[in-house]
Parts: C-alpha cells; sequence; structure tokens
C-alpha cells in the first residue's frame, strides 16, 4: 500500500525524520519508539498532511504528491490521540460530515452509520451528544467511526488510546482490535507502548531519533533484536502485563 524509499523530513533545518526505507500492506504495522523520534511525522507523510524535504512516498503504487490529495485522503480513515471532533458538533453530525460533502444521500448515510455504531459498540443515544458530553472512550469510538464512514482503504492512528485511563484503554484495546480484524484494512498505528505494540502489531517498526533501528514481527523483536537498543526499549517497559498482552 505504501513504499518510502529515502525519505527524510527536516524542521528549519533540523532533521527529524530519515533516511528511511520502508513498506506498508497489509495488516497492522506499530510505528514505536521514544517521544520525538518521528513516528507521528511518519505518519503525516502517509496521510500528506507534511512532503518530504527528499525522497519518494508512493501510495498505491504511484507518487503520492503526484496525485491528486483529496481524493486520495478519502482512501485513509485517520484518528489523532484526541479524536479531534469538532466541539459544537453532535457526535452523528461530527460522523456525518464526510459523506454530506460527497453527496451521499440521507438513506446511504443513514444505513452507515447504523453500521459503524453497532461495529464499534457505541449507545445510540451517543449520537445526539456533543464531544463535552461524551467519556473519552466514547469520543475515541466516534472519531473512529468518522474515519471509517467512507469505507476508506487505509486506517491511520496516531496514539489512540493514549489519553485514556488505564481501564477504559483496556476495554478499547480489545475492541480496537475487534474492529481492527472486522475491517481487514492496511493499518498503521502509533503507540510509544511496546505492550500495545505486541497487541496490535503484524509488524512492528521500532524508530529511535529518526532512523528505523528494526522493522518486524513481535516474536523477532524478542528472540532476534537488531540492536541494543532493542533490548533497551523493550526491557524498559517490561512490566507483568506486557507478555500477557502479547499472548492476548
Amino acid at each position: 500500500m505504501f513504499h518510502l524509499r529515502a525519505v527524510c523530513k527536516e524542521y528549519h533545518g533540523t532533521p527529524v525524520l530519515g533516511p528511511i526505507d520502508l513498506d506498508i500492506g497489509p495488516g497492522t504495522t506499530v510505528l514505536i519508539g521514544p517521544s520525538g523520534c518521528g513516528k507521528s511525522t511518519l505518519l503525516r507523510l502517509l496521510i500528506a498532511l507534511i512532503r518530504p524535504n527528499a525522497g519518494e512516498v508512493r501510495f498505491e503504487g504511484q507518487d503520492l504528491w503526484q496525485q491528486h490529495l483529496r481524493s486520495v485522503r478519502r482512501k485513509m480513515g485517520y484518528v489523532i490521540q484526541d479524536g479531534g471532533l469538532f466541539p459544537h458538533l453532535s457526535a452523528a453530525q461530527n460522523v456525518l460530515l464526510l459523506p454530506r460533502h460527497v453527496g451521499w444521500d440521507a438513506t446511504r448515510r443513514d444505513r452507515r452509520i447504523q453500521e459503524l455504531t453497532e461495529l464499534v459498540r457505541l449507545p445510540r443515544h451517543c449520537l445526539d451528544l456533543l464531544p463535552h458530553q461524551l467519556s473519552g472512550g466514547q469520543r475515541q469510538r466516534v472519531a473512529l467511526m468518522r474515519a471509517l464512514m467512507l469505507d476508506p482503504d487505509v486506517l491511520l492512528l496516531d496514539e489512540p488510546l493514549a489519553a485514556l485511563d488505564p481501564m477504559v484503554r483496556r476495554d478499547l484495546q480489545d475492541d480496537l482490535r475487534r474492529i481492527i480484524r472486522a475491517v481487514a484494512k492496511t493499518v498503521v498505528l502509533v503507540t510509544h507502548d511496546i505492550g500495545e505494540a505486541a497487541f496490535f502489531g503484524d509488524a512492528i517498526v521500532l524508530l529511535r531519533a529518526g532512523r528505523i533501528v528494526q522493522c518486524g514481527t513481535w516474536d523477532q523483536f524478542l528472540h532476534a533484536p537488531a540492536d541494543p537498543f532493542v533490548e533497551q526499549f523493550i526491557s524498559a517497559q517490561r512490566n507483568p502485563f506486557l507478555e500477557a498482552g502479547a499472548a492476548r
């Protein structure tokens, strides 16, 4: 789905990412690493919110920046850490922004919102509430509905669970993995939590200072670390729940 070759990004002359080469295919790819390592920058490059200073990002075999970006972005669902809901719109109005913009009729909109309400397990009455009237978990479910509304090919998730308290986060982790499996899309998920990476990731990409340290499965990270930093990063977060999270 994505092919990155010699991609670099800098801000005001300071390198923040690259050069990196990366292929992202079907399944869930998790981007992980310490704060400031470039994982959210990489996600923004994939959705063309920012442009690389060098290198090439290809989407579906074509240079991303040579395509019609509005059309490309409709093939991508994007969820940020706090959900990014418009505070003056109800949950339903937030979810229906894009289908109204592209001209879906009322019947099609209603059918799709019903499907997604059931998929994310959002209580129906929540659709009439404003974002500040929803819990953190409910806001993220609404944000996920909005991202999935046009049935995109790709789902990009930038630390979608980071702002939630531990109990809500655990419940939403289970639901999010169920949803990801149900929709069967290419998913790229950013997290700083190695247990979460093991829980979700078909492939894990560990970054450090804007470079890829290792890319592979959780088993490869555990049993064939490519660099001492990989072992240090895993050990720093190891806890009794990590193995349980990887095994679920």
